[in-house]
């Protein structure tokens, strides 16, 4: 099995590590172990412990890191971090929050909407499907989950339609939902992008709780981070990215007194420190991998122990 993924933001995530040769780097979306891989070249006595919740990418990792006896290769989801290190401490911690090339182009995962397959989703291949979704939720929900994960102007037209076909037949592949949202929207609204992008979008959020489980786990890796480590967020739309911003942000984030105080008096310092307001792709990356046009990386540092 080839579990093919181009490693967005490869290089300038990796120098925002700024890798220690022995320290332990834990990268929480593995993948294919394009970034693991680089992580692995800088490290001497280091240790890296590669995290993916999907049982694909694992075997994947387990062959190609066979070789190496300083990799721990863990199924899981980024939000058990704290159990995976077990009370350790990392120099750094990247998430490529990313979907894979791998999963976007297996039709039979169910991710892309320029495939026909089963209305899948499922990052773990478990638990409840996208077509599990689209069949049994209440309409309102349908349409709270398109608009708010989505940000799609067109959700209520959408989940209603959703609701009408079911009725008739129950949805089951990727390209009966792409016909559902096509004839929900005028063709204005198609002619800037593919009319299904935001309802799929949504739904895997929603399949996979993919918003849950980055808003426990940032303080979770932020924490998990030895004083001068580093944690990189590597986002792809506008909810994770402004999640993450503003979570950087209060870790850096000092003195709370009133601007009118002649001095300080509540004594808090910042938790952490930004290397660099954001980067995207260069215009080279993006030529080899249309698909990091959305990609922006984050990084912070850590200074001391948040306050909680």
């Amino acid at each position: 099995m080839e579990f093919s993924h181009f490693s967005v933001l490869k290089d300038e995530s990796i120098d925002a590590l700024s890798v220690k040769e022995n320290g332990l780097y834990v990268d929480c979306t593995a993948g294919g172990g394009g970034h693991s891989a680089e992580i692995l070249k800088r490290l001497k006595g280091g240790r890296l412990v590669a995290i993916d919740r999907d049982p694909d990418a694992i075997e994947v990792l387990k062959e190609r890191f066979r070789d190496f006896d300083n990799v721990e290769i863990v199924n899981d989801t980024f939000d058990n971090i704290s159990s995976v290190l077990n009370g350790r401490k990392a120099d750094g911690i990247l998430a490529d929050l990313g979907v894979s090339s791998f999963q976007l182009d297996t039709a039979e995962r169910g991710f892309s909407f320029h495939k026909d397959a089963p209305l899948d989703m499922r990052m773990s291949k478990s638990g409840t499907s996208a077509a599990d979704l689209v069949n049994t939720l209440p309409e309102n929900e349908l349409a709270r989950i398109i608009r708010d994960y989505g940000e799609e102007k067109y959700a209520r037209s959408i989940a209603s339609n959703i609701v009408k076909a079911r009725a008739e037949k129950r949805i089951e592949t990727t390209f009966e939902l792409v016909d559902i949202i096509k004839k929900s929207m005028p063709m204005k609204a198609m002619r800037d992008s593919h009319p299904a992008r935001r309802t799929f979008q949504a739904l895997r959020i929603e399949v996979n709780g993919e918003l849950e489980k980055l808003s426990v786990s940032l303080d979770e890796m932020f924490d998990a981070l030895n004083e001068g480590g580093v944690l990189a967020v590597i986002t792809f739309h506008s909810l994770e990215d402004r999640m993450v911003k503003q979570r950087f942000a209060s870790y850096c984030q000092g003195c709370t007194c009133p601007r009118d105080f002649p001095v300080c008096v509540c004594g808090k310092t910042p938790s952490g420190e930004l290397l660099f307001k954001n980067k995207k792709p260069s215009q080279e990356e993006l030529d080899l991998n249309p698909r990091s046009r959305s990609a922006t990386l984050r990084a912070v540092r850590k200074l001391k122990e948040r306050e909680k």
